[in-house]
């Protein structure tokens, strides 16, 4: 009887011995699959309707970035605000890296304002994607046959042409504020849906369009409008007979940028994962084929360690063209 007794205590004993790796393993195994990233989804946050710019490339990279990561990475419109509505999504969410958005120059713009409802110390950017330049577009039948005809009427009339725009306190509202300083007065007309701005002048709900070429490129490919001004430094090289702001007189280059952002206080290591894939993203075939579908900047993408800093240099230059008219 003693015996047995012995001989099941040993037995207890190896079986623990045997078991006791394991056992201790399990908690660390748990620690290291909650490390990994993604462990889930990431949810992909375009403060803008479909069909836009920025839901195209949130849609784009979005694809990429599954292929890379293995998981999921859904896009999420939320319109409103001049996208001020997705900013506060992503900022209601963790900063653990599973919610990321898309981030325009004309959301960037409200930070130029009294009355924004974040910081840029709030958001941290993993990347700028794209880069393209403004135009004024109007149809293809348009009385309008240059920009030298649209200024005339302008000047003439003032307030009486409409332009339609993505909204107030938008790099739109920053350009047309300078003209309107040049003697060249339009009447703005907001529309939030990408799709209902881009036919506005379509239908001869507005005289006029701002917009990038790469957001409207069937319509230009359809010969369905067509542009009479481009906001930069120098001509477009897609559209060199059409004269240039600053060669007229304008003072006004703010360029269309779209970057991706996450909350601050992302941990360091899941930003730098991010950032990598993005590269990776910028650095395909079909992201090349992208940018130039969209009539961007080829040398567009800005990784994480110069993004911040180029968010500020936009920031101010924003600034100084809200002070200065």
């Amino acid at each position: 009887m003693l015996g047995s007794a012995i001989s099941l205590l040993r037995r207890s004993i190896l079986i623990g011995i045997v078991l006791a790796p394991a056992i201790v393993a399990t908690p660390w195994s748990g620690a290291r699959s909650q490390d990994r990233y993604p462990s889930r989804p990431i949810e992909f946050i375009v403060p803008w309707g479909p069909g836009g710019g920025a839901d195209q490339l949130g849609r784009m990279v979005g694809k990429q970035l599954e292929t890379i990561f293995g998981q999921g990475v859904p896009v999420v419109n939320v319109p409103g605000g001049t996208g001020a509505t997705g900013m506060a999504k992503l900022l209601a969410a963790p900063a653990d890296g599973h919610s990321m958005a898309v981030y325009i120059a004309d959301t960037h713009a409200l930070l130029a304002g009294s009355d924004a409802r974040w910081k840029l110390e709030d958001i941290t950017p993993a990347a700028v994607m794209l880069q393209a330049p403004s135009f004024l577009f109007v149809a293809e039948n348009s009385r309008f046959k240059s920009w030298a005809d649209f200024e005339k009427e302008a000047r003439a009339s003032p307030g009486k042409l409409k332009v339609a725009t993505l909204g107030f306190g938008s790099v739109d509202d920053f350009s047309l504020k300078v003209l309107e300083s040049k003697g060249v007065k339009v009447v703005q007309v907001p529309f939030s849906r990408p799709s209902e701005r881009y036919v506005s002048i379509l239908g001869g709900h507005a005289d006029a369009l701002y917009e990038q070429a790469g957001d409207v490129a069937q319509f230009l490919s359809g010969k369905q409008m067509r542009p009479l001004l481009v906001f930069g430094t120098t001509r477009s090289e897609s559209f060199k007979e059409i004269p240039s702001s600053h060669e007229l007189g304008y003072p006004v280059a703010l360029p269309q940028f779209r970057a991706i952002v996450v909350r601050a206080g992302t941990p360091p290591d899941r930003l730098k994962a991010l950032a990598d894939a993005l590269a990776k993203v910028a650095a395909s075939v079909e992201y090349k084929k992208f940018l130039q579908d969209q009539f961007a900047d080829p040398d567009s993408f800005i990784g994480a360690d110069r993004a911040d800093a180029f968010l500020k240099a936009q920031l101010e230059e924003m600034k100084r063209a809200t002070a200065t008219h």
